[in-house]
């Protein structure tokens, strides 16, 4: 079956579902199609480790892309594109002609070369389904992976009454991305609530409910769930020979190398005027604002995308927000009112701040983009106390 729409939108996630609706808004006559591979309409996917544990209802977090009154066309995937011809092909064979083409084809979870299907790859409201079922109060979890998602599933799970064994080779929880003393006192809180935590191991194989660590030992479980990252899907776009580095690269307006052809969400590698360079992001602010101006954008609005994004995560009874770039490699300057409960962390680079970890520290966001933005010069005598900023 052919189609032929004025815009056509690769992956039905929070981006392409953002686009669409800007689309909508822009040019209320145009036809518009998006493109979902999951079976499941476009929802916001950070409560699937986060609110949903808490009593949240999976109900709630689907988003209203019936008003961008746009043709859905769920479970399929976009197999290739004909950029001359202006047409993608799905795995149905059906042919999608397009005016302008958005490829917000998000990431896949990166897996371990064992295990299988046995193991969860916590993603998708799916993949939420099969762990939330099986997490009954008493079973033993393997939580593999100790950044931003393993450390939310192993605290979602102790929260439900489940055993958790936490592993990951970094010293501590967030080691990558939080100075030491407070990955280590973000660790030992992890115990405190009853988590096993055992840094500097991984899982080197797996016989059925059984792990094999990395120290030669064997741990007995009843489900393994893993949060290793995501790989950007950007082999349609390479296959259709668009630029690609660490993502689609894209300029300010979203736009790839080929000028009918946008890319929004965890796949763009889009210019950062903030940091000084072409950045990634996989979260859920990039995605939405990402996604909207591409809509924006392709619709012949001027909308540049010139947004630092930001993110946030809750550990427990912890939480933070973060803003640019969060690497241990920087100079990091920490300031606590209450230490590793209440304060901000500063990553400065070359006098420059670069991120801001705002840990327990609210409606600063703002203030933190200003911060990345100034020119400085800064260090670790004059950076200290500039957040948080009592509006008056």
């Amino acid at each position: 079956m052919q189609h032929s729409h004025d815009y056509l939108v690769i992956g039905a996630g929070m981006a392409g579902e953002a686009a669409a609706h800007a689309l909508r808004e822009a040019a209320p006559k145009a036809t518009i199609a998006l493109l979902g591979a999951e079976a499941d309409p476009p929802y916001d996917r950070p409560p699937l480790s986060k609110k949903l544990w808490k009593g949240g209802k999976e109900a709630d977090i689907f988003r209203p892309i019936d008003k961008a009154r746009a043709e859905l066309a769920l479970g399929r995937h976009a197999v290739s594109l004909d950029r001359a011809a202006h047409t993608v092909t799905d795995d149905t064979g059906d042919t999608w002609r397009y005016g302008k083409l958005l490829l917000a084809t998000g990431g896949a979870p990166r897996r371990l070369p064992f295990g299988g299907d046995a193991f969860i790859y916590f993603r998708t409201v799916g993949d939420y389904r099969r762990l939330r079922a099986l997490a009954r109060p008493g079973k033993h979890f393997a939580v593999i992976g100790g950044g931003f998602i393993g450390s939310e599933l192993a605290a979602a799970l102790t929260l439900n009454g489940c055993k958790v064994t936490l592993l990951f080779p970094e010293p501590g929880l967030c080691a990558r991305a939080f100075p030491s003393a407070l990955s280590a006192a973000v660790t030992a809180y992890y115990r405190e609530k009853g988590v096993d935590v055992r840094p500097g191991l991984t899982a080197t194989g797996a016989d059925g409910g059984t792990l094999a660590l990395s120290d030669g030992s064997t741990l007995e479980v009843d489900g393994v769930v893993a949060g290793l990252g995501i790989t950007p899907n950007v082999q349609l776009a390479r296959d259709a020979g668009l630029a690609v580095d660490n993502g689609i690269v894209v300029n300010e307006r979203l736009q790839t190398s080929d000028q009918d052809i946008y890319a929004a969400g965890d796949v763009a590698a889009f210019p950062s005027q903030a940091l000084g360079h072409r950045v990634r992001v996989e979260h859920e602010d990039a995605a939405l604002t990402m996604g909207a101006r591409a809509g924006k954008c392709m619709a012949g609005v001027a909308a540049p995308y010139e947004e630092l994004p930001f993110f946030y995560s809750d550990l427990f009874d912890l939480g933070y927000e973060a803003v640019g770039t969060l690497d241990v490699r920087l100079e990091t300057v920490e300031q606590w009112v209450t230490p590793f409960r209440e304060g901000v962390v500063y990553y400065l680079e070359a006098g420059r701040v670069r991120g801001v970890l705002l840990w327990n520290t609210w409606d600063q966001v703002e203030h933190a983009r200003k911060l990345i933005a100034a020119p400085g010069p800064f260090n670790a005598g004059n950076v200290r106390g500039r957040l948080p900023i009592t509006e008056r």
